[in-house]
């Protein structure tokens, strides 16, 4: 049978079968069947998505449930509030470096970054970042089915965006409720804010590992200028593509070590081997050619990475710290005080203090802010200069020392020196010196508190004294061995007293005693008035305790505490802006990274002096560089044409050595002495630590005028105020001149505030009975020769001494200065019934080498203490009788009464005479003796050639003259003798 017959008989029959109807019902059960069975697993599955679903929801709205919904305010604020690094400035608006913090990031916007660099992170990091609402699905489905096979190659399923919400708004955190909160936020990101806000966000915040100094850095133009050295927009091909693969494993992909440098060529090969896989990604994304990938392929990058620099703390150290701190400080406040905390409040409560200075150190370290300081790069780096090349700062002490818990050690100190440098009108700092040691962090210019010694005498006794009109430049002071306070005697510096001095010497020459008594002059005239509070404390020395200003040791510098370089240099500078204090400042301004200013500093000042006293103050320092003790710091100057006033100081013990100077824009202060404080002195070398610090200060105002000569040696001098002028006034009292300090000569002129020009006539001399002896003048005594005695005498009026306190001196002459001492010297005591010369009960020794000229005698003076005058004697030849001619207390005597023989002699305070001096011979007399004086000595010239032939010339000479001497002391003694018998 064909097949076609076959299939013919086939169908016939299942025609008739079909006809039947039984198919139809068969077909139509099993369809019925597979349908409901197709229908039912449908539903099941229907109805298992949905309950999986609704699991699945239900699951998620868990995970979320305590997020809230956040506005676009908070989101937009979490975006961009990333950590910046803050930066500090030189003044002039010169960079000098980062603040240093756990992460250091430069912000950047998106128009400033590489298109390169751009373009690498999206190839590498999200392929679908343009086109997706803030998540991939199948991205985090394929991430779900690596995590839950625990696959090798972990391909990540987080967008830019999602990201971006793990760094700014979550965690790290490895959980599947930080990943619900991630998506749900993303979805959220996406919505609120363009694709450019999210990518601009991204490159600012990602970590790119290290630095090559070493820091851990984040954000592009932060690893730009960290890793290759150029900014974000400057990066080639190679160089974006290398820190678009840092993000993935940043620590293991940079290529620096932890404490900068590079590592090892092993050690880059991992970074270097991310860096192709980011070409290859750009490759296959079609951001470049063929060409350029394999140009970028082949380029050295190890040649561009950036050498290991110097971070600002290693080239600035202490500068580094000082800005960091004040700026703490600025912001401190700033903090506290939009939060309605007054400044009072914080210095009254520590704790709160210190919660809002934490809060400034993490802004500081995070907030990106620009801190803008008033030092000078120029002079800041010359002086720095000088101190590292100065080389002697002073001898080391090695010692022991007891350390706070008892334990006794030796140790070594080497002198320490600081400096710093105050524009006078605004109180600017222009630079400091932190110290000598690069070991020591420590800054001695602005924390070191320390006895600032004799610097303190214009500060705190001579400019306030002369504010309250208690003296002037010219008003006489008792520089005399008498207590100053109770049992109290200062001491000078030479262990010596000088007198009455005008006030100008006592400051130029530094003398301890008188400058202490003006001080204890201020406080009897004022006991209600506390130094310290009304002038020290108003220019800026904060660190005395007021109870210290009724101490008159602290005239001298004496304090428990002591002032700061900074404190120092800043007061002084009050004289150079016309006595008003400017209160020292380091910190300019500090700003956002976008240029908002959120502390800047006003300048304000406060009147301290009046400009008539700030400008005597400086007329009285300017002896002390041009004749007191800063003569040396004058000698060392490259420029001595500059109008300076200063001041040296000691410290107690000679543990502390100042310089301070001023001139009409700037001040300078320095310091030396050991960490530990020890004596500078060296017996072999007296003036060692003061020599020193006047020439480390001298070297400082040189380097720092070849920087800014216009602003450190200014041409201009000191302005002189109008009410100054010049007036004359008694050097004895410092009133107005009398006809008898006229007599004594003693009339001075200085300058005065002239409104304290002195209005009484002195009254400090009377006349009386006197003598002279030995060229001072005495009361006379009832015994004393009435021919030495000077009834018009000058002596002191006892009231004066009495006002004064100079009663109590052993001698009155103790008030004679050592200028000028032949006029002090004819002042006598006033009459008190007793005499200062003592009775030696003997006569005084004969006058010596009488000689003459013409019509007058000469001789030297007799050896005996009280000589009160002389005598003159003559006769008519040597053999004539002697008869006194004359008297004078000087040492000469004129109009002699012809030819003659003459001799003197000596009389004491008590009358008594010596014997007489060696004659001399006068007139015809006196060539007639010539004569036969000289015919014996040929005769004898003769007689001797004769008898020695064989001696030289010189010999005979020798001879002659020896006889000749012998003569004379022979005829001397016969007269001596003679005129002795006639006594």
């Amino acid at each position: 049978m064909d097949l076609k017959g076959k299939y013919h008989k086939y169908s016939q029959k299942f025609g008739e079968i079909w006809k039947t109807g039984k198919i139809q019902r068969s077909s139509r059960i099993t369809y019925d069947v597979f349908w409901n069975v197709v229908i039912f697993f449908l539903i099941i599955g229907f109805i298992g998505l949905f309950f999986a679903g609704g699991i699945g929801a239900g699951y998620f709205a868990s995970l979320v449930e305590d997020e809230p919904v956040r506005s676009y305010e908070e989101m937009k604020q979490h975006l961009f509030d990333y950590s910046e690094t803050s930066k500090l400035y030189f003044a002039d608006e010169v960079y000098f470096g980062d603040i240093s913090s756990d992460v250091h990031r430069e912000e950047i916007s998106l128009e400033n970054i590489s298109d390169h660099l751009i373009n690498a992170v999206i190839a590498t990091e999200d392929e679908y970042f343009e086109t997706h609402e803030g998540i991939v699905p199948k991205a985090l489905l394929r991430a779900m089915m690596q995590e839950f096979t625990n696959s090798e190659v972990q391909t990540g399923g987080s967008t830019l965006t999602q990201q971006v919400i793990k760094n700014q708004i979550l965690t790290n955190e490895v959980s599947f409720e930080r990943k619900a909160k991630e998506i749900l936020l993303a979805l959220r990101l996406e919505r609120f804010f363009e694709k450019d806000d999210i990518l601009n966000a991204y490159l600012n915040i990602v970590p790119f590992g290290r630095d090559a100094a070493g820091r851990n850095i984040a954000g592009v133009q932060t690893a730009a200028k960290g890793i290759f050295n150029v900014n974000a927009d400057e990066l080639n091909l190679p160089q974006a593509a290398y820190i678009a693969g840092l993000p993935q494993s940043p620590f293991a992909y940079t290529p620096f070590k932890n404490a900068g440098g590079l590592k090892t060529e092993e050690g880059m090969q991992k970074g270097l081997q991310r860096m192709q896989s980011v070409l290859d990604r750009m490759k296959e994304e079609e951001y470049i050619t063929e060409e350029e990938y394999q140009e970028a392929t082949s380029y050295d990058i190890v040649a561009d990475f950036r050498e290991d620099f110097p971070l600002p703390r290693d080239t600035y150290p202490r500068l580094t710290d000082e800005l960091k701190s004040r700026a703490v400080d600025k912001l401190t406040m700033v903090i506290a005080e939009e939060d309605g905390y007054t400044k009072e409040e914080l210095e009254n409560k520590e704790s709160l203090k210190e919660r809002y200075r934490e809060r400034a150190r993490t802004d500081l370290s995070t907030k990106g802010y620009q801190v803008h300081s008033t030092i000078d790069k120029e002079i800041y780096d010359s002086m720095q200069e000088v101190t590292e090349n100065f080389g002697d700062f002073g001898p080391t002490w090695t010692g022991n020392i007891t350390r706070a818990d008892g334990e006794v050690i030796e140790t070594t100190q080497h002198v320490q020196a600081s400096a710093v440098m105050i524009e006078n009108s605004t109180g600017r700092i222009i630079s400091f010196v932190a110290g000598n040691d690069p070991e020591k962090d420590y800054n001695f210019a602005t924390a070191a508190k320390r006895s600032n010694g004799s610097t303190m005498k214009p500060l705190l006794v001579f400019a306030p004294a002369m504010e309250e009109g208690l003296i002037q430049p010219g008003t006489p002071v008792a520089d005399v061995d008498l207590p100053v306070a109770g049992d109290w005697k200062p001491s000078n510096y030479s262990g010596s007293h000088y007198g009455l001095i005008p006030a100008r010497k006592a400051l130029y020459n530094s003398y301890n005693v008188s400058t202490s008594r003006i001080y204890k002059k201020m406080l009897d005239s004022n006991p209600d008035r506390n130094p310290v509070e009304k002038y020290l404390q108003k220019m800026g020395i904060t660190t005395v305790d007021p109870k210290e200003g009724y101490y008159p040791s602290l005239s001298i510098g004496a304090t428990t505490t002591g002032v700061t370089v900074e404190e120092n240099t800043n007061a002084f500078a009050t004289f150079g802006n016309k006595g008003k204090f400017a209160d020292g400042y380091m910190i300019d301004k500090i700003t956002t990274a976008d240029g908002e200013i959120i502390f800047e500093k006003e300048v304000e000042t406060e009147e301290v002096f009046s400009p008539q006293t700030s400008y005597l103050t400086l007329d009285m320092m300017r002896d002390v560089m041009d004749k007191g003790t800063g003569t040396y710091a004058n000698s060392q100057l490259s420029n001595q044409s500059v109008d300076w006033a200063s001041k040296s100081g000691t410290g107690q013990e000679w543990k502390d050595v100042w310089f301070m100077g001023v001139n009409p824009n700037v001040t300078i202060g320095t310091w030396m002495g050991y960490e530990i404080p020890k004596p500078l002195y060296r017996s072999w070398d007296p003036q060692g630590h003061s020599q020193r610090v006047q020439r480390f200060w001298a070297q400082l105002v040189n380097s720092a005028a070849q920087a800014d000569p216009e602003l450190v040696t200014p041409s201009e001098s000191f302005e002189q105020p109008e009410g100054i002028v010049s007036r004359s006034y008694c050097a004895i009292s410092g009133k107005l001149p009398s006809s008898l300090c006229e007599a004594a000569g003693l009339i001075k002129a200085d300058l005065f505030n002239e409104k304290y020009v002195p209005t009484e006539t002195d009254d400090s001399l009377i006349r009386g009975n006197s003598v002279q002896v030995n060229g001072r003048s005495v009361e006379a005594d009832s015994n004393t020769p009435k021919e030495f005695i000077n009834s018009n005498g000058l002596a002191f009026n006892p009231e004066f001494l009495e006002e004064n306190g100079y009663d109590q001196l052993n001698s009155i002459r103790e008030l004679y200065p050592r200028t000028d001492r032949d006029r002090w010297e004819r002042i006598g005591a006033p009459s008190s019934g007793t005499t200062t010369i003592e009775d030696n009960d003997q006569a005084p020794s004969a006058p010596e080498a009488l000689s003459s000229s013409g019509d007058s005698l000469a001789w030297n003076s007799s050896n005996s203490p009280d000589v009160a005058g002389y005598r003159i004697y003559h006769a008519e030849d040597r053999n004539g009788s002697y008869s006194q001619i004359g008297n004078t207390t000087s040492t000469s005597y004129s109009s002699l009464p012809g030819d003659g023989v003459y001799h003197v002699r000596a009389v004491d305070y008590y009358g008594r005479q010596s014997t007489p001096s060696a004659e001399i011979v006068v007139g015809e007399l006196a060539a007639t003796a010539s004569s036969q004086e000289t015919t014996n000595e040929s005769q004898t010239n003769v007689e001797q050639l004769s008898n020695e032939e064989t001696e030289e010339d010189s010999e005979i000479e020798a001879v002659d003259q020896g006889t000749e001497d012998e003569g004379s002391e022979s005829q001397d003694g016969s007269i001596e003798e003679e005129n002795h018998e006639r006594e």
